[in-house]
């Protein structure tokens, strides 16, 4: 069934317009995709400092004395190692092996104000929130906030020149995945954290919706002896691929497994969560598919959905992620092969629009992460 409804504009809109912006709509939303041009916007995050607008992802809050042993439920890594201020990266695994959604777990307790912040995908949003609720035996107390919340994304080695005078505390002495509520000056009470999807280091910033343009000049204005510049998704998508990143709806959704998808580092069976029995009989008995890293040897570019190959033209695999690598200036590529194919060296053939191409299998990230 498609979607009728218009996408939903986010608050900075007429910013993004005014910079010139394609407006494209992704996920129920209309989205920046790209300003400069997604090469421009791409290295200029790799080698100095960019802004993303993300306002479309969704959070949730979630309190009470049954927060924790709701997400322990829910989610496949182990919350309970969590302490105030300090970030998980997680997944939602479905009752059938696949994954209902990839997100971020905040544990933000501030004094007796025990609760944790769910950020997940926008496409996902209402389909996170049912599904939550549907398992909250824990008489925990949730809350969807995400339309009353903007994102900011300040990503690049120079993002901290950039911030830190436009807070009151040390932003700077953040270690990586780590949060806390801070004072933007000038603008209001954020919070603040040293996570990203881009592998260049630097700070996402949530704040309620009124303060979302204050941030952005702010931001704008700091960052300009560093160069910075306004990015878009299709640079995001880019930064994130170059790291072997998964994006949901590409490389997982609802019938991939974490244990193929390269997440057993984040499926903790130290704990019982949904699934957990059948995924960790996945595990003992071993995988039959890997999602891997691959360059493409031929010239062309891989796509979603191009079919991996054997030397008889019979589909072996399917390629989830595909790019033209603007820091290697080389086709990069993830894909599902069978187990045998995933170790670094091993060549594959590529289906590209008819056109069979060879491959090999590399290690990710496909360039190193600046933290």
């Amino acid at each position: 069934m498609t979607d009728t409804n218009p996408p939903k504009e986010i608050v900075l809109s007429h910013i993004h317009e005014a910079l010139g912006a394609k407006m494209v709509p992704f996920a129920g939303f209309l989205m920046p995709v790209q300003y400069s041009g997604v090469n421009d916007e791409h290295l200029t995050v790799r080698k100095a400092v960019g802004v993303f607008d993300v306002s479309h992802m969704g959070e949730f809050i979630v309190r009470g004395p049954g927060a924790l042993d709701l997400i322990q439920k829910v989610t496949s890594n182990d919350a309970s190692k969590l302490s105030p201020g300090k970030v998980q990266y997680s997944c939602l695994p479905n009752e059938k092996g696949g994954i209902v959604d990839d997100l971020l777990v905040y544990d933000m307790q501030r004094g007796d104000d025990k609760h944790y912040v769910l950020v997940v995908n926008a496409g996902n949003i209402q389909k996170d929130w049912d599904w939550i609720n549907a398992h909250n035996t824990f008489d925990a107390q949730l809350e969807n906030i995400s339309d009353h919340m903007s994102l900011l994304a300040v990503q690049g080695p120079k993002a901290v020149d950039t911030l830190k005078d436009l807070f009151t505390e040390d932003i700077a002495a953040m270690p990586y995945y780590n949060a806390m509520y801070a004072e933007m000056k000038g603008v209001g009470l954020v919070l603040i954290s040293t996570t990203g999807y881009t592998g260049a280091g630097g700070y996402e910033i949530y704040m309620p919706n009124p303060l979302a343009e204050k941030a952005w000049n702010a931001i704008m204005e700091a960052g300009k002896p560093f160069g910075i510049k306004p990015a878009g998704l299709a640079a995001r998508d880019t930064l994130r691929l170059e790291m072997g990143f998964c994006l949901y709806g590409n490389d997982i959704d609802d019938a991939t497994s974490p244990l193929e998808a390269g997440l057993g580092w984040i499926t903790k069976f130290t704990k019982d969560f949904t699934n957990s029995a059948a995924l960790k009989a996945q595990k003992e008995a071993g995988v039959k598919n890997k999602l891997v890293g691959f360059e493409l040897l031929d010239r062309g570019i891989p796509r979603h959905d191009c079919p991996v190959v054997d030397a008889d033209g019979k589909t072996i695999g399917k390629v989830t992620s595909g790019t033209m690598s603007p820091s290697l200036q080389k086709p990069i590529g993830m894909a599902y092969v069978p187990k045998e194919m995933a170790t670094p060296g091993t060549e594959i053939l590529v289906d590209v629009r008819g056109k069979v191409l060879k491959g090999v299998v590399v290690k990710t990230p496909f360039i190193e992460s600046t933290k």
